[in-house]
């Protein structure tokens, strides 16, 4: 099944291959369907574990939902997902992130075949170095500066993009600001995706309200399921409501 993003989603599980064994992945992505989540996405800013395209085999095996592939660089690629986010790191200045892992990819992506999203990816400051602006040798976006940030979503959109990705970053201490969410929202007509820092359900439902179509968990399922979970059902109730 594609993932065909629509406005007011809902929320997406991230899942990091190197952080479970393949099964325990698959249990995982079938609890988190089973609890309304939209897609599971798979991937990381750095694989370390010699698994990725086994625990892509078995999430796709256990789920009906999109499985997508969420990839920080040109190596994570499996043959099984539905999607590829096919992202351009627009938030950075390093050529590589723009345009050299895409090259790299593209020929594997076409001989696979798989459905892909071309998606602007906006690191936005989140409070402490993350992964990914460590591994993409990038600098996030201020986060007191919405007008920087529209900007570069403008810019996305006119480019062609046909979705917008405001990243804090995985484990950030900050979320991306609701006053960011609604300026993006203001100008741009594409759906868009907020991930990183979202811990409460008061904090998901927020995002929701200033203009996010949909949510990415990643650090706070690993830390505290229960927690994930009162998420995932708090913005499927504020979505039907």
């Amino acid at each position: 099944m594609k993932f065909e993003p629509v406005r007011k989603g809902g929320c997406i599980l991230l899942i990091d291959p190197d952080k479970q064994p393949p099964a325990k992945a698959g249990e995982i992505a079938a609890t988190a369907e089973a609890m309304g989540v939209k897609a599971i996405f798979v991937g990381s800013s750095i694989i370390l574990e010699d698994k990725f395209n086994e625990t892509v085999h078995t999430i796709k095996k256990a789920c009906k939902i999109p499985i997508v592939l969420f990839p920080g660089a040109s190596n994570q690629v499996s043959k099984e997902v539905d999607t590829v986010l096919f992202l351009s790191l627009i938030s950075g200045r390093n050529p590589e992130f723009l345009i050299g892992e895409q090259v790299k990819a593209a020929p594997i992506i076409y001989k696979y075949g798989i459905h892909t999203l071309p998606t602007a990816y906006l690191l936005i400051e989140g409070g402490k170095t993350t992964s990914v602006e460590f591994m993409s040798n990038t600098k996030p976006l201020p986060r007191e500066k919405p007008d920087i940030i529209v900007a570069h979503a403008l810019a996305a959109e006119y480019l062609g993009m046909k979705l917008i990705y405001l990243e804090a970053g995985s484990g950030a201490k900050d979320s991306v600001p609701d006053e960011v969410i609604a300026a993006v929202r203001k100008h741009v007509k594409l759906p868009l995706i907020v991930g990183g820092g979202i811990r409460t359900p008061e904090d998901a439902i927020a995002k929701i309200a200033a203009g996010a179509d949909y949510l990415v968990i990643g650090t706070r399922a690993e830390e505290d399921w229960a927690a994930f979970e009162k998420i995932v059902k708090a913005v499927n109730r504020a979505l039907k409501g």
